[in-house]
C-alpha cells in the first residue's frame, strides 16, 4: 500500500527537473518578460535583447525588450504599418528585421537602432515576404518569399547595405594572405 505512494512521491519530486549523464537539471524559468502572450521570439546573438510579436489593441506588434530587466526599448519606424511577422536581431541588436503590412502588401525592411533608419528590402517583381531570418553580423538575409501561389527561399546580400554587427573580438574575414606567425 504504500509503494504507490511513494512512486507518486517521486514523480512529484522529479518533475521539472531531469538526471542527463548523472547530473540533476533544473528546469530554465522565464525572466521579467511580462505575462502578455508572446509569438515568434527572437533573440540576439549576445542574448540581451529578446523581439517578440504581442496582440495590442487587435494588432500584432512587434516589442522589443532587454532580456534581464524586461525593458521595452522604442522602435522608431514600426507604428502603423502592423501586423508585423518573423521578427530577427543581428548579433548585438543593432537591426531588427521584420515583416510589416504596408497598405495591401507585405514589406520586408531592417530598421537601424544606432543610425534610427528603417532600410525597406526591395524585392523582385511579385514576390511577396511571409517571413525572414537576419543573419547575426546583419550581412545577409533569407527571405521566405511567395510568387504565384508557390513559396521558396531567397537569401540576399546585404554588405553594401548595412555595417556588419559583429560578436566582440570578430575578426573582419578575407583581404589576402596573412603572414606566417
Amino acid at each position: 500500500m504504500w509503494r504507490p505512494l511513494l512512486s507518486a512521491g517521486l514523480l512529484i519530486s522529479v518533475s521539472g527537473c531531469s538526471l542527463i549523464g548523472g547530473l540533476r537539471r533544473q528546469a530554465a524559468s522565464p525572466i521579467g518578460l511580462g505575462s502578455e502572450n508572446r509569438e515568434a521570439p527572437a533573440l540576439s546573438g549576445d542574448g540581451r535583447l529578446l523581439a517578440s510579436l504581442v496582440e495590442r489593441a487587435g494588432r500584432t506588434t512587434v516589442i522589443l525588450q532587454e532580456r534581464r530587466s524586461g525593458t521595452v526599448l522604442p522602435l522608431r519606424h514600426l507604428r502603423g504599418h502592423q501586423p508585423h511577422q518573423s521578427p530577427s536581431l543581428s548579433w548585438n541588436g543593432r537591426y531588427l528585421a521584420l515583416v510589416i503590412q504596408q497598405g495591401q502588401r507585405r514589406q520586408a525592411v531592417i530598421e537601424d537602432r544606432a543610425s534610427g533608419q528603417l532600410h525597406p528590402l526591395f524585392l523582385p517583381a511579385g514576390m511577396e515576404p511571409q517571413g525572414l531570418a537576419l543573419a547575426p553580423n546583419a550581412q545577409r538575409i533569407a527571405v521566405l518569399v511567395s510568387r504565384n501561389g508557390s513559396s521558396q527561399v531567397q537569401v540576399f546580400d546585404l554588405s553594401g547595405l548595412l555595417e556588419a554587427d559583429r560578436a566582440p573580438g570578430q575578426k573582419e574575414t578575407g583581404g589576402g594572405a596573412q603572414a606566417p606567425s
